[in-house]
């Protein structure tokens, strides 16, 4: 008999960063065990990072398994025609206790050539942050190579860095080249492509427990930067349940959904569907199922469960490949 395939989650994959804190305990319910744990990976495919699935009778099967078993179930026609039978993207939440290293990702071209992986174009909304966060993206004003390794090298990198003071809700769409970092005092749901290639710029002159500072990568980092002033933030409307538009680019499209009461969902089947739940609890009835999400939780919907409805009061992000 033929499994029949249903909203997916996966066991939290917890990462320690020298950055990390206790916020993914506090604030989402993650089972952390530490008290510098930085990101709960929700959804990945990178190698050696596999998602395992947490719930049903699908429950201890890999991601990837699953994709070698229903390839367009799982993922759908369109996704298929555009990455093949892989899984193209990669969904985290973060707790910045301390500011996140300045760095920036290469383009799929540069990242191909160099390390024969895709690139990482990235998006972040903002769960929390206290009242004196910022976030680090691009330049304040048009740079170029021979300035920048300048004010590297006078550590005076940061005057020419635009940081933005950031509150709930804020919403950043980071193209490949920006250089960036997480400020201290931030919870961050983040939406990338799967990938894990990352050059360090500068690291605030810190030390790990044994003394070292860590990498820096700037020689790779030179042909990736965009050294242009750019525009990262995301004005989106909040409509009540409605899917409102946030990002849409080449790789996912993302959309806001207050939810406040029902919301029905009817889609094609090109394409899973993920919600991260940023805000409240909610349930998802399917075929006459109900299925239980609260603030934390990260799903994914195959691409062949096509007709289903939200309900409760919660605050989602939708995201696809269109």
């Amino acid at each position: 008999m033929k499994t029949k395939l249903y909203p997916l989650q996966f066991e939290p994959i917890l990462k320690e960063k020298i950055w990390g804190g206790t916020k993914l305990k506090e604030v989402l319910n993650k089972p952390i065990t530490s008290n510098t744990t930085g990101e709960s990976w929700e959804i990945s495919t990178v190698e050696n990072d596999i998602s395992v699935v947490s719930n049903g009778v699908l429950k201890g099967e890999t991601l990837n398994q699953l994709i070698e078993q229903f390839p367009t179930e799982i993922l759908g026609d369109k996704v298929i025609s555009k990455f093949g039978k892989q899984f193209p993207l990669l969904f985290k939440f973060l707790d910045a206790r301390e500011d996140l290293s300045i760095q920036v990702h290469p383009n799929d071209e540069l990242a191909k050539k160099r390390h024969n992986s895709l690139g990482k174009t990235e998006m972040w909304y903002v769960m929390q942050a206290d009242s004196d966060a910022q976030l680090i993206i691009g330049f304040k004003e048009n740079s170029s190579k021979e300035d920048f390794l300048q004010h590297l090298q006078k550590n005076s990198l940061l005057e020419v860095l635009d940081s933005k003071k950031v509150k709930h809700g804020d919403a950043f769409f980071l193209a490949t080249g920006t250089v960036h970092a997480v400020g201290a005092g931030t919870v961050i749901a983040e939406i990338q492509q799967t990938s894990d290639i990352t050059y360090r710029l500068y690291d605030f002159d810190r030390v790990d427990t044994t003394g070292n500072k860590r990498e820096l990568h700037i020689d790779l980092a030179l042909a990736a930067i965009n050294y242009n002033k750019i525009n990262a933030e995301r004005a989106y409307t909040k409509i009540e349940n409605t899917s409102n538009e946030m990002v849409a680019c080449d790789y996912f499209t993302t959309h806001f959904i207050p939810l406040n009461g029902t919301y029905a969902v009817h889609r094609t089947n090109d394409s899973f569907y993920v919600y991260m739940c940023v805000e409240g609890t909610f349930e998802l009835e399917l075929e006459n199922k109900k299925y239980s999400y609260k603030k934390g939780d990260t799903l994914l919907i195959p691409a062949s469960l096509d007709n289903y409805s939200l309900i409760g009061c919660a605050s989602l992000l939708e995201i696809y490949i269109s």
